[in-house]
């Protein structure tokens, strides 16, 4: 059976029994050791997050990696699975991950939006200490390309548009950044994400990319430290949100740029915009970081 032609969705019905459905909860021990390598494969320069003292706010997303696309096979068909990306992530920080930390994640899908180019499915995630207390609260984007759900149906994901006026004025930093070529083989084992389209060349070429891809979320990894490096002291235990689109590939060896703006302050926290570069291209968009005074 031949596919819709390139450019045209392919219309397809989303099961809006599956949305408001908590996944079964999964658990998971934080060790120093993990911590420590995640740092690691991450290039984090912050001395507590290599020691393993205190998790790097990317992290978050190890414990909840099991339960986080599970909701999305209840809402969307499994025979379009080859479509998806990962679109954004946005975590909402109660409290920094530390060794020691017993955490219970669930997760459910909250809503889609059908888009031009496909259709959106908001996932929200809930990490606990298995004593019940609050840990982070995340949103995961899903993005179906040239696929159409043909309806907007739940809730989407709070925003963080980046506001285009902030351009007037000089960033308050920028921090250049390199993607190592042995990035994705040291990131897959620390983060528990084997995808192959980031560990063999040939699978990613027969999926039509020029090579093997970094991962989106070491890539966002990348940005966290350096938002925390510049604006927060070095101190994860003040970050209190993070979020990106992830806008464009990432591949070993690349240079990357990322840049920061100051987009105002209320009520102890200050808000910082963001985005990574490459060049011209802009790898993550929209980025978000809200930090206590």
């Amino acid at each position: 059976m031949s596919g819709p032609a390139p450019g045209t969705a392919r219309v397809v019905e989303f099961d809006d029994s599956g949305l408001e459905t908590w996944s079964d909860e999964e658990r998971f021990e934080v060790t120093a050791e993990r911590v420590a390598e995640y740092a690691a494969a991450t290039n984090d320069p912050i001395a507590a997050h290599l020691a393993g003292t205190v998790a790097g706010p990317v992290f978050a997303i190890v414990p909840v990696f099991e339960a986080m696309m599970m909701p999305v096979i209840d809402v969307a068909p499994m025979d379009i699975f080859g479509r998806v990306v990962h679109g954004e992530q946005d975590f909402h920080f109660h409290r920094a991950i530390r060794p020691g930390d017993r955490l219970v994640s669930r997760a459910k899908a909250i809503g889609y939006a059908s888009r031009p180019n496909g259709t959106a499915i908001t996932i929200r995630i809930e990490c606990r200490t298995d004593a019940g207390e609050p840990v982070n609260d995340q949103y995961l984007t899903a993005f179906f390309r040239n696929i159409d759900a043909g309806a907007t149906v739940g809730a989407a994901a709070p925003p963080h548009k980046f506001d285009e006026r902030l351009r007037e004025q000089d960033p308050v930093a920028v921090v250049a950044q390199h993607v190592d070529h042995d990035q994705t083989f040291r990131y897959a084992p620390a983060s528990g994400d084997p995808v192959p389209l980031h560990l063999d060349e040939q699978v990613a070429k027969d999926a039509g990319l020029p090579g093997i891809i970094a991962h989106g979320l070491c890539t966002m990894a990348f940005a966290s430290w350096a938002v925390l490096t510049e604006v927060a002291a070095s101190d994860v235990h003040r970050l209190r949100r993070f979020a990106v689109r992830f806008a464009k590939l990432v591949f070993p060896g690349d240079d990357l740029q990322t840049r920061i703006w100051k987009a105002g302050s209320a009520d102890g926290v200050t808000r910082y915009a963001f985005e990574t570069v490459r060049g011209d291209d802009v790898v993550l968009s929209d980025g978000l970081a809200e930090i206590a005074d």
